[in-house]
């Protein structure tokens, strides 16, 4: 009878209360964090495992599903289209990077209190706040090889201006030079974020030790930068992998599918008049998805082990 009265005086709303003002310092987080977590779970979670099931069926996006197994990701290996759109893709990824270096650099001079500064800072603000969308067609004009910028340099030098965008050597590369615009200005922020809570006692002291130029950059400024590095890295890549607008802006995968990323061939393959073809659309965002996670996971173990060497 004893134990019966004890277990429910245990679970009396005192009980209750006491253990949430107890504990209202552990349970605070997970409520402000739940909302989050929620939405997270179901319009990124969900999806993903959704998109991975999908992959495994011939769907129009309408009709009934029928199951064809891992006959979507065989049908890749032998896709030509697919390997030239991976292709693009890993060149996106080596020279998107260029954005990180060219940011910070570009950070470092803006960080200065001189005459005029904030003007400057606008001026490299500017294309990041700009849709891609018009990016993509305002560098769509100065690749016209008719009354391009482009082509206007060439002509007072007496040559051929190259039509870049309609030439498979040069479209991709073109593509790359305006998507690179608003991102060196996304990472010159971060950078510039970054260099706000460099502290000054550190710079001080690697003064007195003599670091000047290129060692007080590496050996001081930088390490204290890693975290603004990481999410500029994070960042950049899922940008270079999932290019969408630019290339449907600017060339719709031509000429001749040449600029297609797994990004847009998924598009044309899932819902253009081209496919229709849900399940090896889906195939295309896992493979996308998985090459994703492998460099989001390279970075976070590298950060993961340099954080653990400084401590």
């Amino acid at each position: 009878m004893q134990n019966t009265n004890s277990q429910i005086a245990s679970l009396s709303p005192l009980h209750h209360q006491n253990f949430l003002r107890r504990n209202r310092l552990k349970i605070a987080p997970w409520l402000f964090l739940a909302p989050a977590m929620v939405m997270f779970t179901i319009y990124v979670i969900a999806p993903i495992f959704q998109s991975i099931w999908i992959s495994f069926f011939e769907w129009d996006g309408l009709g009934a599903k029928t199951w064809v197994g891992n006959q979507n990701y065989v049908e890749l290996m032998d896709d030509d289209r697919f390997y030239t759109s991976l292709y693009n893709n890993v060149i996106w990824l080596v020279l998107y990077m260029l954005a990180v270096p060219a940011g910070l650099f570009i950070a470092l001079f803006l960080n200065q209190n001189v005459w005029g500064i904030r003007l400057y800072k606008s001026l490299f603000f500017f294309p990041f706040v700009i849709s891609q969308v018009v990016v993509g067609l305002v560098f769509s004009w100065f690749y016209d090889p008719s009354n391009g910028i482009i082509a206007l340099i060439f002509n007072i030098w007496g040559g051929n201006p190259p039509a870049i965008l309609a030439d498979e050597r040069y479209v991709t590369y073109g593509i790359i030079a305006a998507g690179l615009w608003p991102q060196i200005a996304y990472c010159m922020i971060l950078y510039l974020t970054g260099l706000n809570n460099v502290s000054p006692d550190q710079i001080e002291a690697g003064r007195l030790d003599g670091a000047r130029g290129l060692k007080m950059l590496w050996y001081v400024i930088l390490p204290q930068l890693r975290p603004a590095t990481f999410i500029a890295i994070v960042v950049t890549v899922i940008g270079a992998l999932r290019s969408f607008d630019l290339i449907s802006i600017m060339t719709q995968g031509g000429p001749y599918g040449s600029s297609n990323v797994l990004a847009y061939y998924m598009f044309e393959t899932a819902l253009s008049e081209y496919g229709y073809r849900m399940g090896y659309g889906a195939s295309i965002a896992v493979v996308l998805f998985l090459i994703m996670m492998v460099y989001i996971c390279f970075f976070l173990w590298r950060m993961y082990v340099q954080e653990k060497e400084g401590h």
